[in-house]
């Protein structure tokens, strides 16, 4: 698989984009139970923070209130942060190649964006 097997698709809303991400989470882990012990090892880590930032997203709409809301949305930020360091250990141990440096890379858009969304919602309060 080459880079381009590993560029996000990068939806406007941001609902989407996190269940491509999910899936995106998904293809890393399969790839990972290729590369031996340690590498499947982790993979089920960066499996449950990857896929849940989505989950949380969506469930922040339930939320009781804004405050609610907000602490929700603060555990997507809190699981894609996990998410990236992550990547970047398997990346640093080469258990992860140049080829999926562009899925580190929407893991950083994500997290600049759910902060954006945190920071815009604080302060429309």
């Amino acid at each position: 698989m080459g880079a381009s097997d590993w560029t996000p698709q990068k939806p406007f809303d941001l609902r989407e984009r996190l269940l491509e991400f999910a899936c995106l989470m998904v293809r890393v882990v399969q790839f990972l139970h290729t590369q031996g012990p340690v590498a499947s090892a982790l993979s089920y880590q960066l499996l449950k923070c990857g896929t849940s930032a989505g989950a949380n997203y969506e469930e922040a709409d339930d939320g009781t209130g804004p405050g609610d809301k907000a602490a929700k949305r603060k555990i997507v930020l809190r699981e894609l942060k996990e998410t990236k360091f992550r990547l970047m250990v398997l990346r640093r141990c080469a258990l992860l190649t140049p080829d999926q440096d562009p899925v580190i890379n929407e893991t950083q858009e994500l997290i600049r964006i759910v902060a954006t969304v945190l920071r815009n919602a604080k302060s429309r309060t």
